[in-house]
């Protein structure tokens, strides 16, 4: 992704965090990024490809993020890879708050979009493959399974904390661990 079809794609990520779904617009995001106006258009010439664009620059900063955090290599057993999971969570909701509003904004367009569904679903998986493998790691004898649950609870604690009745008692870093602890030692531990 060039230079300025990633700074497009950082100000629709912003747009649909700050703004939802309707405030998506050419203009909007034209703004946000500091481009002249037109420039969204000559990259995406619709809205459909302005949300592809927007979902495939979140799927990649979301895999270079995961690229980069050694933890996520150095996971042996359910302690550890609570300790990743808590890290992971807190980083989503702090500093990545913005890229998981935007992705709630597109997960529920992807519901009336097949495209956007097909792309989101496919970006979903690299999660819960990248989570099935560190569950094998951690002693998982049924790591899709277990990847599958995993991910569903992280999500229930993101959209609880940013968007559901929970956003006015976000959880610690080691509410989050605990939390989490339970959750892999139910899963791993007692197999």
């Amino acid at each position: 992704m060039s230079g300025r079809v990633a700074l497009i794609g950082d100000a629709a990520i912003t747009v649909l965090a700050e703004r939802g779904m309707r405030g998506l617009t050419h203009r909007a995001v034209d703004e946000i990024a500091g481009v002249p106006p037109g420039s969204t258009s000559y990259y995406a010439r619709t809205r459909a490809a302005l949300l592809e664009l927007a979902l495939t620059r979140l799927t990649a900063l979301d895999e270079a993020d995961l690229a980069v955090t050694p933890q996520l290599r150095a996971v042996e057993d359910t302690a550890a890879l609570a300790e990743v999971v808590a890290l992971l969570l807190t980083s989503l909701l702090d500093a990545g708050r913005v890229r998981t509003l935007a992705r709630y904004e597109l997960a529920l367009e992807a519901t009336r979009r097949p495209g956007l569904r097909e792309r989101y679903d496919s970006a979903g998986g690299v999660i819960r493959r990248h989570a099935a493998d560190l569950l094998a790691a951690a002693g998982s004898t049924d790591p899709q399974r277990h990847a599958r649950l995993l991910t569903a609870w992280c999500d229930g604690v993101l959209f609880d904390s940013i968007a559901g009745a929970g956003q006015t008692c976000t959880p610690t870093s080691g509410e989050l661990h605990l939390g989490a602890s339970e959750l892999l030692r139910g899963m791993i531990d007692f197999q």
